[in-house]
This record gives structure tokens, sequence and C-alpha cells, in this order.
């Protein structure tokens, strides 16, 4: 009895390493959404890159487009991409015919990214998250068994979802940034760039005047941790955030606040509790040829290594 006690103890203890995490239970597979599609407080949202291919490439049947500029982002705002106000935030949603009870599926083409930034909208504004799903493997799995519609899904009846102030403890605007990391090097502060590496070290431009990053910041490319419109295991995501260390703010900032929302999403799922998105990113920052750069690939170089 003892042995079989000791042998049950020791496989447990060797199962713990792949017991530390779970896949996020907001991740769903096509057939999920195919055993779920019909229910009645369901929404599917369609976030594609190129918006034209709603109709032309098709869509799930039911989903309702999203254009992930002029619907994620602030139309009156320089950057574009800075957040939308609560107010007109709400107004898309229930115009997508959203009320506080419903359950949405969000999904893209551009592996998760773009939905990350519609999840990661839905907390900041207070929607209950327990109702939110990202299908996992996009239509790409849909597809291959299920039919795809050009046709424009009927408008829905108006919603009457009932947003929350933004959460101050998810975001942070340039003037923190520049305070906390590139002024004050506060040490338990971690600025994290989820650009593609070449234009993290200013090697190619794009989206702004400057290449380059901000100083201080390391890189870590969200995108990485996905693979055929589907996020890689737990194991490679905590392979890739090795180096950010836990019990510390991260401070997350990409171009237009794509990337950063998977990174987000990635580094909330790995366990890290206080991690913040730069309102803005770098379409912000590097468009304001005051802010400091730096090219290269250490976190400082120049004026800034010193």
């Amino acid at each position: 009895m003892k042995n079989r006690s000791m042998q049950w103890l020791l496989g447990l203890i060797f199962l713990m390493p792949c017991l530390s995490w779970a896949e996020p239970a907001y991740l769903v597979d096509s057939d999920w959404l195919a055993e779920h599609i019909e229910d009645e407080n369901l929404v599917i949202l369609e976030v594609r890159y190129h918006p034209h291919r709603y109709f032309t490439v098709g869509h799930i049947p039911g989903a309702i487009q999203v254009q992930r500029f002029k619907d994620l982002g602030d139309n009156d705002a320089n950057p574009l991409m800075h957040f939308p106000s609560l107010s007109a935030f709400q107004e898309s949603l229930r115009k997508w015919g959203i009320n506080d009870d419903s359950t949405l599926v969000l999904y893209d083409d551009s592996n998760t990214a773009l939905t990350s930034r519609l999840y990661y909208l839905l907390e900041l504004y207070g929607f209950n998250m327990q109702q939110v799903k990202i299908l996992n493997g996009s239509t790409l799995e849909w597809s291959a068994f299920e039919e795809m519609s050009t046709e424009a899904t009927p408008p829905k009846e108006p919603g009457n979802v009932t947003l929350k102030p933004a959460n101050p403890a998810m975001f942070i605007e340039w003037t923190d940034v520049y305070d906390d990391v590139v002024s004050r090097r506060d040490p338990n502060v971690v600025l994290l760039d989820a650009r593609p590496h070449d234009m993290y070290t200013g090697k190619e431009i794009k989206h702004s005047i400057q290449g380059g990053h901000i100083p201080g910041a390391v890189n870590v490319v969200s995108l990485d941790g996905t693979s055929a419109q589907k996020w890689r295991s737990d194991e490679e995501l905590a392979k890739m955030y090795e180096d950010v260390p836990e019990g510390k703010t991260i401070y997350v900032y990409c171009h237009d606040g794509f990337r950063m929302s998977l990174a987000y999403l990635q580094l909330k799922h790995l366990g890290y509790e206080d991690v913040r998105l730069y309102n803005g990113g770098w379409s912000h920052w590097g468009n304001r040829l005051s802010l400091p750069v730096v090219e290269g690939a250490e976190p400082y170089s120049g004026d800034y290594a010193l």
C-alpha cells in the first residue's frame, strides 16, 4: 500500500509541470462553435485584416463584420488607434446586437491578434469576460467542414449592453512610459515591444516617421506564439517570455494595438498579474519627433546607455 501511494505521489510530481497551465477557457474550436451557433444569445464577430474579404472570401454564417480600425479605435484621435471612448464602443456593441447576457465568439484571419484587441477592449470597459470566446483555428478549421457565406448578415435588433468606465489598471499613456522607464528606470517596470524584430531594431520602418524602439524596451514578438491561426503550446509561450520577470509591472506596446493585445492575453494566461497597454503605441511615440528613440538590438544605446 505504501509503495502504491509513493508511486501515485511521484506520478503527480512528474505531471505537475504539465498541469501548471491549461488552455485558456476563452479559446474554443470549430466543433464548439458548430454546436452552439444556433444559441439564442450567441453573437459572432469577425475582424479581418482586409475587411473587404468579409464579402469576397466569405465569413462564418451569421458573423457580423467588425472593421478593425474604424470600430476598434478612436476615429477622431491621432493616431487612430487610441482606445475608442466608452460611448463610441458601447454604441458599436449595441449596433451589433449585443446585450449584457450575450455570448460573444470572436475570430480573425491574423492568428488572433485582431480579436485580441477586441477582447481587450471588452475587458477594459467591464464586459463579463466569462461570456467571451476566441475561435482558435479561425476559418481555416471552420471552412474545412462547414460553409462560408459572402452575404452580409442582416442587421440585428439593437442591443442594450451597458459598459463601465475604462479600468485604469489596464493601460498607460506615453507620459507613464517616459517617466517610469525612460527617465526613472523604475526596476519594478518592464517595457515590452511586441513588434517584429526588424521593426524593433529600426531596420524596417512602418506606420511611423522613425524606426527603432522606446529606450529600455525589450523585444518579444507576440505573433511568434501562434501558428496556422492557433496558439502554440503553453511551454512554447513560457519559453518566449522567459526573460520577462514575473512579479513586475509590464508595459506593452506595438504599432497600432493588435500585437500588444495578443501579448497581453499571452502574459495574463502565463500568470503575469500586472500587464498594461500603451494607449497609442509606436504609432504615437514613433511619430512624435521630440520623444527619444533607440535603434539596434539592445534596449539602451548611445546616450541612453550611459
